[in-house]
């Protein structure tokens, strides 16, 4: 996708934020002096996403990307760090004014099947943010659940139907559809097709990109395929053990990656050309667990260029060239 402008202001920046869970220990474990164990999922991340912009977000299964999306919106709350939307801190809003920010944010979940309560209609699925944010009065309801069903390309027909009446592209159709009835600014889009058919996977795609330049929505797209964050985003983050390691355009990143591990999961795309039969380099060994993150730098025991400093000091994500940012003491700006 083309680059989007990003000197203006972000529509949503996130500064140092982090979350941390722990793990439950048994009553027996606890009389045997066993301590609880903390799993660090969302390390200091500082990310900006610029209104109109879809940021994609991706990494292996585990790294915290849906844990970031998360925190972003307060269904999780962070351990500490800042979401500023439209310059106001999100973390610190409460009462009514909260209800009324939430509104502004909004998520597609990865599931349909569990994200839709199986006891309400279509209708009142939808029509109850309408409600609840005051979008529209009760006899308007019906008509505004109507146009929501247009808009994500589902017939009307379907207004009184249960979720399990729906085929898995419908249902992600109307979570869509349910994220977009309180006129949302944002959107974190948390694997919204993994559990689709390909076939389906693309119609809701377009969909998505369709809408997003239809009602200048600015989206956080997280997903573990590659392929499909290359066909969507303007910008691309990569996340491991928690950290943002790579951000930056795009086309860039896909031309040429900068991080060992960026490098190495497009290294292990699968090659289109039957005829390209060049073996790819796989990543070393398993991802750390995030109970016991390795010192300095977190990829280190993976690298296969890890020097005794990325043993030592932790690298800072920091600018490179052309809007570029890395986490990695060995990668140099090129003009230096």
């Amino acid at each position: 996708m083309s680059a989007i402008d990003t000197g203006g202001q972000p529509l949503v920046q996130i500064r140092d934020l982090s979350k941390t869970f722990t793990q439950k220990v048994s009553v027996i474990n606890r009389l045997l002096g066993k301590k609880p164990e903390y799993v660090r999922a969302v390390h200091g991340v500082d990310l900006d996403i610029y209104p109109g912009e879809t940021l994609g977000l991706v990494g292996e299964s585990g790294c915290g990307k849906t844990t970031l999306g998360r925190c972003i919106l307060r269904l999780y709350e962070p351990d500490r760090g800042q979401v500023l939307f439209d310059g106001q801190d999100f973390l610190d809003v409460r009462g009514p004014a909260l209800r009324q920010m939430r509104s502004k944010l909004q998520v597609i979940f990865q599931d349909p099947n569990s994200s839709l309560n199986p006891r309400l209609q279509v209708s009142q699925i939808i029509g109850e943010a309408c409600l609840v944010h005051g979008i529209c009065s009760r006899d308007e309801v019906k008509g505004r659940v109507e146009h929501l069903l247009n808009t994500v390309g589902l017939s009307s027909e379907m207004i009184d139907r249960f979720p399990h009446e729906l085929s898995g592209g419908q249902r992600q159709r109307v979570g869509l559809a349910r994220a977009l009835a309180v006129e949302p600014k944002f959107i974190v889009a948390d694997e919204p097709v993994s559990a689709l058919d390909v076939s389906i996977q693309a119609q809701v795609v377009n969909l998505l990109m369709d809408l997003q330049e239809k009602l200048n929505l600015t989206m956080l797209f997280i997903t573990h395929d590659l392929r499909l964050v290359h066909y969507i985003s303007h910008r691309v983050a990569v996340m491991y053990l928690g950290s943002i390691i790579e951000l930056g355009p795009s086309e860039a990143l896909f031309e040429r990656p900068l991080h060992p591990y960026s490098k190495a999961l497009l290294a292990a795309l699968p090659k289109i050309d039957p005829r390209d039969r060049a073996k790819a380099a796989a990543i070393q060994g398993e991802p750390p667990s995030p109970i016991h993150i390795p010192s300095g730098c977190s990829f280190h025991p993976r690298c296969p260029i890890a020097t005794e400093r990325c043993k030592i000091d932790e690298p800072e994500l920091r600018p490179i060239d052309g809007g570029r940012m890395v986490a990695c003491h060995l990668v140099e700006p090129e003009h230096s």
